[in-house]
């Protein structure tokens, strides 16, 4: 599926609210269908500004998660409950953000792109300083869900502005330089929130995380521009929304390539959620070893989403996914064997925990933007469909190595069980390996 150079298309009505000069030039055509060629428009170049705030916006619910990580061991016990109660303080807001996108994706369709985000990351602040005096898990899980929720727009406008300018190929290379930025999240988040919650406990990490919010607030609405205009805005309404729901439900590609990134962030999420009590508990890490070793394993991450950006120029997403589906499988197959059988100790894990994460970015984006370009005129609302299945999918899973009784082998088995039901969904719900019209067929 080899995308063209998609150019700048004849211009339609003034959006409400005028671009920025570095975000204005990106082309967008009438209608909502993402890009158009003409012949006489350069090419786009990816703005590093654009990059930096579309990136800004999607790590949103990464460094709400990352920053907090160190700290889970401390929260159960100083209120008191299980390691698996405080895990739901991780999985409980993937799964508000799931309910999040599918509530905000179709009002930045009718609303515009502008409002929901800045109505979100104001009420993240509130609620991260609500967090900061929770007096018990049950409260604090309850807040995480609305944390999650109201970061959801954040994500979700993001993917819709994304796909209001590009499709194919552009998008999918676009969402992988994203990963740059919200690459950070696990590189710093981590080594930062064990300093904070060293120095002042874990209850300043959500302090922090009402500061950064009100920072993000300030940059989106100086620099992100309105790119749904009124014309192409949607009708508001649950029946409005519940028929847009519906029309997606009946492209049966479409639901099985958004089911995709929810069954690989299923694989990340896994790790994420086990690792402080897998690593620190299981293995004796300190908080530090734990937040350096994180670090390495997010530049893991953002390796694989580079290497992703590169590849997508030469060849179609719809191949890299193909292989990058088998690869994870056989990658946590291996690392459930290291952890059955204690090969090669902790270095054994920590490499091929590593390889595998460096391929978990390579599935999201180009089943998303495959997915995303067969409904161009209802983005917000796909791409709601795509992130709540995503973040819902990713914290129901994640929080069965918990149930399983929290250690390595836990671990290691869900994220090959996601892994696998990945790969058949791959394979068994579009023609990704079927002979002749595969790649026009997802188109």
């Amino acid at each position: 599926m080899h995308q063209p150079d998609h150019r700048t298309a004849p211009a339609g009505p003034a959006p409400a609210n005028p671009a920025p000069a570095d975000l204005a030039a990106v082309p967008v055509a009438p209608g909502g269908g993402g890009a158009t060629p003409t012949d006489d428009a350069p090419r786009y170049r990816p703005d590093a500004r654009h990059v930096l705030l579309l990136g800004a916006m999607c790590a949103l619910p990464a460094v709400s998660t990352d920053i907090y990580l160190p700290s889970l061991p401390d929260v159960a016990r100083d209120l008191g409950t299980s390691a698996a109660a405080a895990q739901l303080t991780m999985t409980g807001m993937l799964i508000g953000g799931a309910v999040g996108q599918l509530v905000i994706g179709p009002l930045s369709d009718r609303l515009g792109r502008r409002t929901p985000v800045l109505v979100g990351v104001a009420l993240h602040v509130v609620v991260s300083l609500l967090c900061a005096v929770a007096p018990a898990i049950v409260p604090l899980i309850a807040l995480r869900v609305l944390q999650g929720f109201f970061n959801a727009s954040a994500t979700v406008v993001a993917m819709a502005l994304i796909r209001d300018r590009f499709v194919g190929s552009d998008a999918s290379r676009l969402m992988s330089r994203l990963m740059l930025v919200i690459g950070v999240a696990p590189l710093f988040a981590p080594s930062l929130g064990g300093v904070i919650a060293g120095q002042w406990g874990w209850r300043a990490v959500f302090v922090v995380l009402a500061v950064l919010g009100v920072g993000l607030w300030l940059v989106v609405a100086r620099r992100m521009p309105e790119t749904l205009p009124v014309e192409r805005r949607r009708p508001s309404g649950v029946r409005a929304a519940l028929s847009g729901y519906a029309h997606l439900l009946r492209d049966r590609h479409f639901v099985a390539l958004a089911v995709l990134p929810g069954l690989t962030m299923a694989v990340l999420m896994t790790y994420v959620v086990a690792s402080p009590f897998v690593l620190r508990v299981g293995y004796g890490l300190t908080e530090q070893q734990f937040a350096l070793l994180f670090a390495v394993n997010g530049v893991g991450l953002v390796l694989g989403a580079q290497v992703n950006a590169a590849l997508v120029r030469r060849v179609a997403p719809i191949r890299i996914l193909r292989v990058a589906v088998v690869l994870t499988v056989l990658l946590t197959a291996v690392l459930l064997a290291v952890t059955l059988t204690g090969a090669g100790g902790l270095w054994s894990l920590v490499v091929v925990l590593w390889l595998v994460l460096a391929l978990v970015n390579f599935a999201p984006p180009n089943a998303t933007a495959i997915a995303l370009g067969r409904h161009g005129a209802m983005a917000g609302t796909a791409a709601a469909f795509i992130g709540s299945l995503q973040a819902g999918t990713g914290g129901v899973v994640a929080n069965l190595s918990g149930v399983l009784g929290g250690g390595p082998v836990a671990m290691a088995a869900v994220m090959l069980a996601s892994a696998t039901v990945a790969l058949a969904v791959l394979a068994l719900a579009t023609p990704a390996f079927r002979r002749g019209g595969a790649w026009q067929q997802l188109a």
